[in-house]
């Protein structure tokens, strides 16, 4: 897990990490320099076709460089992720923890699987625990994800489900934008989670049943709420901004969009509310 001397004063506050998915188009080294900027403190990287990401080598130079450690790797599980590494979802896994593990970070992000990834689905519960096994001090936060409604129509394009705490896991990550799109509560399902919540994924959503990852305060869910809840929940892990600003027309722009999110996040972290209250 990331050590002490690494994290340096950010170990008496919840930490406020940049997703480099935040900063696409831009590549993965830009969210080091932006996060490193802005104040962030450290980095989410989410390992994609952008060979940066998939590299221990050049994230620790990137870390060194700019000051900020990475604190979260968010596994090759998207679609167009599927052939990162390799079509094994179970080695995805694994590439991803040694990575984490190389890097001392201490959370590993991993989608559920997807229903046409059978045996992966069958086996993902027991095989999860089998990898969080070999690499002592990493968190394999399960995510929340969310149906898929195209045409009127509705799917659910992961086994078992969307909801993670319906089977139950060690360790879960939180995402906001996607309580969204699922049209849940992130503050019944944080219950859910306990003390398996290990990280979240601070965005945005309207509700409208499609995945915006807007800057958190610019939809309709209680993401102030749910971060002045932390504490409250004993709540001991990190806070990723992910927010979409591939829409921005300019640098300067979506600098703007991660200050505004960061300062959000700091807010309402510093403000916390009793669970109980």
């Amino acid at each position: 897990m990331a050590s002490q001397a690494t994290l340096g004063d950010v170990t008496s506050r919840v930490p406020v990490l940049l997703s480099s998915s935040s900063v696409f188009p831009e590549r993965t080294a830009a969210a080091f320099q932006l996060a490193a900027a802005l104040g962030y403190d450290g980095v989410e990287v989410m390992v994609w076709t952008d060979a940066v990401s998939q590299d221990a080598g050049a994230l620790r130079g990137l870390a060194a460089h700019y000051g900020v450690p990475v604190l979260s790797v968010h596994a090759p599980c998207l679609l167009v992720t599927q052939r990162v590494w390799s079509p094994d979802p179970w080695e995805r896994l694994r590439r991803a923890a040694e990575l984490a593990d190389t890097l001392e970070a201490p959370t590993v992000v991993v989608h559920p699987p997807f229903t046409w990834q059978r045996d992966y689905a069958r086996t993902f519960a027991d095989g999860l625990d089998t990898v969080a096994a070999r690499f002592d001090g990493v968190h394999f936060a399960v995510e929340n994800m969310y149906p898929v409604r195209m045409a009127g129509r509705q799917f659910v394009p992961y086994a078992p489900g969307w909801d993670p705490t319906e089977v139950g896991y060690r360790a879960y990550t939180l995402d906001l934008s996607h309580s969204a799109a699922s049209h849940s509560d992130p503050l019944a399902m944080a219950d859910r989670m306990g003390a398996g919540l290990a990280h979240v994924h601070l965005g945005d959503g309207t509700g409208e049943g499609r995945d915006e990852h807007l800057v958190p305060g610019r939809g309709t869910q209680p993401c102030a709420a749910l971060l002045r809840s932390l504490a409250g929940r004993g709540f001991t892990g990190s806070v990723a901004v992910e927010v979409t600003t591939r829409g921005a027309k300019s640098r300067a722009v979506r600098e703007a969009d991660l200050r505004e999110s960061l300062a959000f996040a700091r807010a309402h972290l510093t403000a916390p509310t009793p669970l109980n209250a």
